[in-house]
């Protein structure tokens, strides 16, 4: 698991119930590369086998969220490091997209192609209010490859993840806010301790609960209403079966807060 060493591509510690995730190339804008990759498959498979953990924050080191793939790296890739970034782009987004517990991005600076697509795969975008977002893959002859072409038209509509991704223009913090990509702005020095304050709030919920609700609501994005309803039902019954086989929880943090 990666540690708080400076060496690190991705730093991980908890605070309290809550993971701590921060990408940690700050010299190249957290670009990512393999070694990020790499690092932040471990971690997010840790953060899925650590029942202790109820949320999650990732954030960027340095002057920005991240600018997404390292070009330098990827851009000049032959076909075996090609097929390995593949498999991890497989495997670290989904396992990103698919976390059990509530997941927050917390961005600043250039959150550019790849990075905000990261913050797009996270249950909850917050952004600093030097925040710059865009999506210029189309202009580089490509097209969003981190799920971006999915989770925009999700997050915003079709109209506007068009013009996301088609025109590759900026956005800034409040723009960002007014559109839905991300949820509030806050002041650059407050990023983290709203991120945390966050996180600590959705921890209160117990892990199984968030995980159901989770795959609720992201599940339901891809099914008729009436199957989504269905869905629900079925989740419902599944944690009502899960709290009354366990008896009744204990009441903690006030009046009716069984958590």
């Amino acid at each position: 698991m990666m540690s708080s060493s400076g060496s690190s591509a991705v730093l991980y510690s908890k605070r309290g119930p809550v993971a701590w995730v921060t990408l940690n190339r700050p010299d190249q804008f957290n670009a990512y590369n393999m070694a990020m990759r790499d690092d932040l498959f471990q971690v997010l498979a840790a953060i899925h086998d650590d029942r202790e953990v109820r949320a999650m924050v990732l954030r960027g080191a340095g002057p920005a969220f991240s600018t997404g793939g390292d070009l330098a790296e990827f851009g000049m890739a032959p076909s075996p490091i090609v097929a390995r970034w593949a498999r991890f782009r497989r495997d670290v987004w989904g396992m990103l997209r698919a976390l059990p517990v509530p997941t927050i991005a917390a961005v600043h600076g250039f959150t550019v192609g790849g990075g905000l697509e990261m913050a797009l795969l996270c249950d909850l975008a917050i952004a600093a209010d030097d925040t710059r977002l865009c999506l210029p893959e189309t202009g580089a002859g490509m097209i969003p490859g981190v799920a971006g072409t999915q989770t925009a038209a999700r997050r915003l509509g079709l109209g506007r993840a068009l013009d996301l991704c088609l025109t590759g223009r900026w956005i800034d913090a409040q723009n960002a806010l007014f559109v839905g990509l991300v949820a509030e702005v806050v002041p650059v020095a407050d990023l983290d301790r709203r991120a945390l304050w966050l996180a600590r709030a959705f921890g209160r919920v117990a892990r199984e609960r968030s995980a159901m609700l989770k795959l609720a609501v992201w599940g339901g994005l891809d099914l008729p209403l009436r199957q989504g309803l269905e869905l629900e039902r079925r989740l419902w019954k599944r944690l009502a079966l899960i709290e009354n086989n366990r008896g009744p929880a204990p009441v903690r943090g006030g009046k009716n807060a069984n958590i």
